[in-house]
């Protein structure tokens, strides 16, 4: 997990010390546990302290409700996710292949925050203004990396904010699918798949010599 998205949250929601930042993270962490196996009515916060090991007293330093630490635990959520993002493409080559990194690293975090996923999922519902904030964030990132990367010639010019918001999608439902439902599939694969259609797109191609189906 990352500490860096746990510093995030604690400048916004806690104390700045080293144990602070433990504890809350602890509480972010117990709370996507519940909230993922409960779903947010049916969990209780004294569920998440007893999962945390803290006390009562402890989860109102840094929350003031159970709404408020759904509220932090999707902003974790998506500062943590970008953070795992980045890394997994800041070496590559150019952007179409930051592309294909991009799509593995999603369902490979996915698949070990499952429960986060959900969580981010049922937020549209309890908590849409934070739903609605988790993806322009992501929108905003990856639309400023499209535009840098047209600059470079790397991939074409178009309508970026538009394009953002379709590869957002195709991610969001390719983790739901891969991720989440069938976490036995081959990412490799998937994410090959899933990057052939976004950067070559569904028209058709010539066929290679040797294709069988020629």
């Amino acid at each position: 997990m990352s500490q860096h998205s746990g510093s995030e949250v604690a400048e916004k929601t806690g104390p700045k010390t080293e144990r602070g930042r433990r504890t809350l993270r602890k509480l972010l962490d117990a709370a996507g546990e519940e909230f993922g196996a409960r779903g947010y009515h049916e969990t209780a916060i004294s569920s998440i302290t007893q999962r945390a090991g803290v006390g009562l007293g402890t989860f109102y330093v840094y929350f003031k409700s159970k709404e408020e630490v759904f509220r932090a635990l999707v902003a974790d959520m998506g500062a943590r996710t970008r953070h795992a993002l980045s890394e997994s493409v800041k070496d590559a080559p150019n952007r179409l292949e930051a592309e294909r990194l991009g799509i593995r690293a999603y369902l490979e975090f996915v698949r070990t925050h499952k429960s986060l996923y959900r969580v981010v999922m049922e937020a549209q519902f309890v908590a849409p203004e934070s739903y609605a904030e988790y993806y322009r964030v992501f929108a905003e990132a990856y639309r400023q990396g499209l535009a840098q990367a047209a600059k470079r010639g790397e991939i074409s010019e178009g309508n970026d904010d538009v394009r953002v918001w379709a590869l957002m999608g195709a991610s969001t439902f390719l983790g739901l699918r891969y991720g989440v439902w069938d976490d036995d599939a081959d990412v490799g694969a998937v994410s090959q798949a899933a990057s052939d259609l976004m950067i070559n797109g569904l028209a058709p191609r010539p066929k290679k010599n040797g294709d069988a189906s020629s």
